[in-house]
């Protein structure tokens, strides 16, 4: 069970800098950027498919989809703290919280 887990986690840390690393590099050519992060995508399907292939069965297709985007959401917020350098406010933590109350009423009616 921890392997589609883990592969998750590797697969949104892959997306998270495909998707948003290149806010540090504004001056860079948008083809660039759409290129770099295209590259690094791949690395991220090269993860998630293996992840809801071996988490299938363990977990509904829609438990792995919210178990992704709370590791997604996770990996954001620590990526725009240290990376980005933006601040985490009460609200985001609040909101985070009420996803994660989500996760836990999808989990509970199995």
């Amino acid at each position: 069970m921890l392997t589609p887990i883990l592969l998750l986690v590797i697969s949104n840390t892959f997306m998270t800098i495909a998707w948003y690393g290149h806010l540090r590099y504004t001056s860079k050519p948008l083809w660039i950027v759409i290129l770099v992060s295209w590259g690094i995508a791949f690395f991220e399907y090269c993860f998630q498919v293996p992840a809801n292939r071996l988490g299938y069965g363990i977990f509904t297709a829609t438990q792995l989809k919210i178990v992704a985007e709370v590791l997604s959401l996770s990996i954001f917020m620590v990526f725009a703290f240290f990376y980005l350098d933006e601040p985490i406010k009460w609200n985001y933590i609040v909101s985070f919280l009420l996803i994660i109350g989500a996760v836990v009423f999808a989990f509970a009616f199995k």
